[in-house]
C-alpha cells in the first residue's frame, strides 16, 4: 500500500482525544490514515472531523481539522494517507 502525505498534527487536546492538523491536500471522513513521528506510529480510519467545531465531511488544502484519535499525538507528526 502507498501513503501520501496529507498534513501535520498542529495541537493535541487530551479532552476529548483530537488532533489539530493543517492538511497539505484533501481529506474525507472515511478515509485511512497513518500518523508517524518520533514516538508516534499507528493508522485508523478517520470518523470524524470538524472545522471550527463544526461537522465536516471533508477537509481542504489549508484547512485546519480536528480529527479524532485513538491515541496521543505530538505536535509536528506527519499524517498520511493509505491508499
Amino acid at each position: 500500500m502507498s501513503e501520501i502525505e496529507v498534513g501535520k498534527v498542529d495541537k493535541f487536546f487530551a479532552q476529548p482525544v483530537v488532533a489539530g492538523v493543517t492538511l497539505a491536500t484533501k481529506m474525507r471522513v472515511g478515509d485511512r490514515i497513518h500518523i508517524k513521528g518520533h514516538t508516534t506510529d499507528f493508522e485508523f480510519a478517520v470518523d470524524s472531523m470538524q472545522i471550527d467545531n463544526v461537522d465536516v465531511s471533508e477537509g481542504k488544502v489549508g484547512d485546519e481539522v480536528g480529527i479524532k484519535v485513538p491515541d496521543r499525538v505530538r505536535p509536528g507528526d506527519v499524517v498520511y494517507k493509505v491508499e
